[in-house]
Formats: structure tokens, C-alpha cells, sequence
């Protein structure tokens, strides 16, 4: 009765933390394409993207004490070519730019399937992922959110030490009746629900991309998607003081 009783325990104890924040709820495992990993697109795989998932192993090893973690898209990617925010930022805190263009939430959850975390216990991660599953697939806010679920559920259970900063998806398009920002913006409602103010944490910076009548102007996203090399060091002292905290020994 006992190794029953233990037995039940442990299951259950395994249950707990792998999902280590009760907003997340049950696993969405494969419940659409939003959440089953997948490779990019063939072409895109053979050119840049699987050599790029193979790179960023081996600078997670040639960093070694990794402490802080940029997960996410294209806007994530942009990273590598802001060297002198970088440096000032996030350098001294071997920062690591999971970053890859075009990503969707499926595409992220095959790079945690195939080592892209494994082997590192960072302080703190930033993710920001979504904007492409509206953008390419029109998917519906609730199927993005399943897969940013998805996303931390993993997270979780590979650096379960790690607090994890969600970013709200940044804005895009000119306004709020945009149609992909509305999806955007319907996934940020739903996602902000997942942070539990211990492990996972949302933070939306957006009001820094948009006026006061949240029209979004071509001198801060050019392409009214991707922020601007000048709106790089805004978005780090906007995350900076939530960083700080999170990074505290």
C-alpha cells in the first residue's frame, strides 16, 4: 500500500513541475499547428536556419555560464545587429539570442525539442513570440496562445530555476483596426493570463512603439513590424528594471 501510495506521489509531484505554473493549466501538446515542432520551411531550413540552430549551440557552449536567454522571432533576431546595446545591456551577462527570422511558436518549440536550452541554467529569459503565426497563417488569437502555452510549458520543464519574462507581442500595423494587430492583440489577452508572478512573468512595453492615439509611425517600425536600430536601446530600458529584478541572486 505504501509503494502505492509513494507511487501516486511521485506522479503526481512530476505533474506539478512540469507544469510548474498552475496558470498554465494542461498540456496543449499537438492540439494544432501551433503547438507541434516543426522545422521551417524546407528552403529556408537548408539556407540559414537549421545552420543558424547549430551555431547558436555552439556559442551556448563557448559561452559557457549562460545567465540570460532572448527567445523569440525576427524582431528577437534583430538583436545580433545592435552590437552596442548588446554590449551595454546584456554582454556582461553572457547573453545568449535565440532569436531566429520568420519563427513561428512551432518552429520554437522544435529548437527546445533539439537542444536549443539544454545544458544551461540562465537567471532569467525573455520571450517574445506570435506575431508570425498571425502574420503568415491568420491564425486565430486562441491557437497563438495555445502555442506560446506550449512554449512555456516546455520552458518550464527544461530550466525549471529560470524566471521567465513574456513579452506582450509588439504592435503592428498603422492602427488597433489593422487586422493582424487585432490578432496580436487578441493573443496578448490571452497569454497575460499564463504569468503567474513567481516563474513566469508579462510585461507589455508596447505604449513605447505607439502615440497617444496608438497610431504606430513608419520612424519606429519602418515596415510597421520590425521596431527601428534606434527603438533597440528603448526596448532594453524598458525591460531593464524588471530584469534587475529577476536576475537578483
Amino acid at each position: 500500500m505504501k509503494k502505492i501510495i509513494f507511487a501516486l506521489s511521485f506522479a503526481l509531484y512530476l505533474l506539478t513541475t512540469s507544469c510548474a505554473s498552475n496558470n498554465l493549466g494542461e498540456s496543449v501538446k499537438n492540439t494544432g499547428t501551433s503547438t507541434t515542432p516543426v522545422q521551417q520551411d524546407a528552403k529556408w531550413a537548408v539556407k540559414w536556419w537549421m545552420p543558424r540552430h547549430q551555431e547558436k549551440l555552439a556559442q551556448k557552449e563557448q559561452l559557457g555560464d549562460v545567465q540570460l536567454v532572448f527567445l523569440g522571432d525576427s524582431i528577437t533576431h534583430a538583436w545580433d545587429r545592435q552590437k552596442k546595446t548588446w554590449d551595454q545591456y546584456y554582454a556582461g551577462r553572457k547573453a545568449l539570442n535565440l532569436g531566429f527570422s520568420g519563427d513561428r511558436t512551432e518552429h520554437v518549440l522544435w529548437r527546445l525539442d533539439h537542444g536549443a536550452v539544454d545544458g544551461i541554467n540562465p537567471k532569467a529569459l525573455v520571450l517574445m513570440i506570435g506575431t508570425n503565426n498571425a502574420g503568415h497563417n491568420k491564425e486565430a488569437s486562441a491557437e497563438t496562445a495555445k502555442g506560446v502555452k506550449a512554449i512555456l510549458q516546455e520552458l518550464r520543464v527544461r530550466l525549471p530555476e529560470t524566471k521567465i519574462l513574456m513579452l506582450a507581442i509588439f504592435p503592428r500595423g498603422k492602427d488597433d483596426n489593422d487586422a493582424l494587430r487585432k490578432l496580436t492583440m487578441g493573443t496578448n489577452e490571452i497569454i497575460k493570463t499564463y504569468a503567474d508572478n513567481k516563474d513566469i512573468f508579462f510585461l507589455n512595453i508596447n505604449a513605447i512603439f505607439l502615440d497617444d492615439k496608438r497610431i504606430l509611425h513608419k520612424n519606429i517600425m519602418n515596415d510597421l513590424l520590425h521596431p527601428n536600430n534606434e527603438m533597440y536601446p528603448k526596448w532594453a530600458e524598458a525591460i531593464e528594471p524588471k530584469l534587475v529584478e529577476l536576475m537578483q541572486d
